[in-house]
């Protein structure tokens, strides 16, 4: 007989974030879990810290499910912690990019309806006297959050929580509008680790993972996860140096490690002379993800890395992983990100809801056991991103005959340009292949006559001469005349927000 919907058996027990950290602690409670810089938190340490947040904003604050707060910070072993004992207590930290000001922090504070916030010392100086209404404390990590974990103590694990309840709430970038607060679940979260686990291949006891990523977005928070899940080892920066990067790598032997494009980019242009004297030894994974990765420097890192390495994972926040290009495919599947992961299915969709051929673009709707709850009061926003369990976020996509997926663009930054749809990152590949361009980013202007013209932002490599000419001519050599930029000017740099996508929003508007 099977067991009703609404009855759970005896066994049952809901998924839980510190699970992980718990077997691990009981298995070796010396073993290090993190470590940032001279600082080190061995297992047992981290989760009774964890146990005495929990108790403190349970009991001291009187939070429990349901509640929010947020946090304010840069990447440390603090954050984590926070994270979990928040998490354990069934309060959902909205987790905001320090880079905000403080308009802006204090407006996604009162979104999220946060009522504790955590912050590091640079935010609380930053933020200053700004009003806060709905914050009933604020807690500095430092002096100020030892102090208030001294006057609680750890009572064991809390009452459990229903996993499909909300983990985290990290804020859309808002490249296109109001950032909305994504209500990311338990159970998303953690079945993610697992398919992360069975995909990449870097995260066993024994493993070491380098975080550098921000781990108030997504992608930085699930990737400083995954190793202590497992009871592995994980080295926290707080800040990007890629000298430093690149000598960690080494002499951390560590095994894997995740980054976004603009990572990879100052890596490489890392002198010679140091790059090959910290040629990692132990490195067996490297994950690409957040922005797309030009086909050439998937290239240059795996001539540098190595072949059987380098990964090139799609996904949102929203959708958590949906794709994962392969090691073996990086080369041979060109602008590429490969095919769904475990537990993942995927359709590429026309206007009218039938699925595309092979090679027609269309808009990308995915569907799996990592989907977020919807976005915090915004029921049109939810709507418009479901759509009978099937979710999208505005990508567009095509499929070939073999299965391997391919991102096109987002819808909202197609061109149309005299009735074509013409796809930036198509030029923008064809753009960053020439020696003496660093980076390229397309984006659509206003034209009388056509609708909307291309304009192309191009940093140049150091020591080029390079002119707007020079850009025209090679792409005419390279691709038709209508996907030729117009308009070509030179800047310093690519505006992009903190996981590393470009800020196209910004560029229009210079534009």
């Amino acid at each position: 007989m099977s067991q009703p919907m609404d009855q759970l058996p005896a066994t049952f027990q809901h998924l839980s974030m510190t699970s992980g950290l718990r077997a691990a602690a009981a298995r070796n409670p010396a073993k290090i879990a993190y470590k940032q810089g001279d600082r080190e938190r061995p297992y047992g340490e981290l989760v009774d810290r964890i146990d005495r947040i929990s108790n403190a904003i349970s009991v001291g604050l009187g939070l429990g499910p349901g509640a929010h707060g947020a946090i304010v910070a840069k990447n440390s072993i603090e954050y984590m912690e926070l994270v979990f004992g928040a998490s354990q207590s069934g309060v959902a930290l909205a987790t905001i990019n320090p880079r905000l000001s403080p308009a802006e922090i204090a407006a996604i504070c009162e979104d999220a309806q946060a009522q504790v916030l955590f912050l590091d010392e640079l935010s609380a100086q930053v933020l200053g006297d700004t009003e806060l209404p709905g914050i009933k404390q604020r807690i500095v990590i430092g002096a100020g959050l030892e102090d208030w974990l001294a006057q609680s103590r750890a009572v064991g694990a809390p009452p459990a929580v229903a996993e499909w309840g909300v983990f985290t709430i990290p804020y859309t970038s808002g490249t296109t509008g109001q950032p909305k607060g994504v209500l990311v679940p338990y159970r998303s979260r953690i079945l993610t680790l697992f398919a992360m686990a069975v995909e990449y291949g870097c995260y066993s006891p024994d493993d070491r993972f380098l975080a550098i990523a921000p781990m108030c977005h997504g992608a930085g928070m699930i990737f400083s996860l995954a190793p202590v899940f497992f009871g592995g080892y994980c080295e926290i920066m707080d800040h990007f140096n890629p000298e430093q990067v690149m000598q960690s790598l080494k002499t951390g032997q560590m095994t894997g490690f995740f980054g976004v494009p603009t990572h990879f980019h100052a890596m490489m242009e890392v002198e010679p002379a140091l790059l090959e004297a910290n040629r990692p030894e132990h490195l067996k994974t490297v994950i690409s993800n957040a922005a797309a990765l030009p086909q050439a420097m998937k290239e240059r890192l795996v001539d540098y890395f190595g072949p059987g390495l380098l990964h090139e994972t799609y996904g949102s926040t929203e959708a958590g992983i949906v794709t994962n290009l392969r090691p073996a495919d990086q080369l041979r599947k060109q602008a590429c990100v490969g095919q769904p992961i475990a537990c993942t299915r995927l359709e590429i969709r026309r206007q009218d809801g039938s699925l595309c051929d092979p090679d027609e673009v269309g808009e990308l709707f995915s569907t799996s056991p990592y989907l977020f709850n919807g976005y915090w009061n915004r029921d049109a926003a939810t709507a418009e991103a479901f759509q009978d369990g099937w979710v999208t976020v505005g990508d567009l996509a095509k499929r070939d005959e073999e299965g391997h997926v391919y991102i096109v663009d987002r819808i909202k930054d197609m061109v149309i340009s005299g009735g074509v749809n013409i796809y930036p990152r198509e030029i923008e590949e064809v753009l960053v292949k020439h020696p003496e361009i660093a980076e390229a980013a397309i984006v659509g202007v206003p034209d009388e006559r056509w609708g909307e013209r291309l304009k192309a932002f191009i940093v140049a490599a150091p020591g080029s001469e390079l002119d707007a000419e020079g850009v025209t001519a090679y792409c005419e050599a390279r691709i038709s005349r209508m996907k030729t930029p117009k308009d070509v000017e030179f800047i310093e740099q690519i505006p992009r927000n903190a996981n590393g996508k470009v800020l196209k929003t910004e560029l229009r508007k210079r534009g």
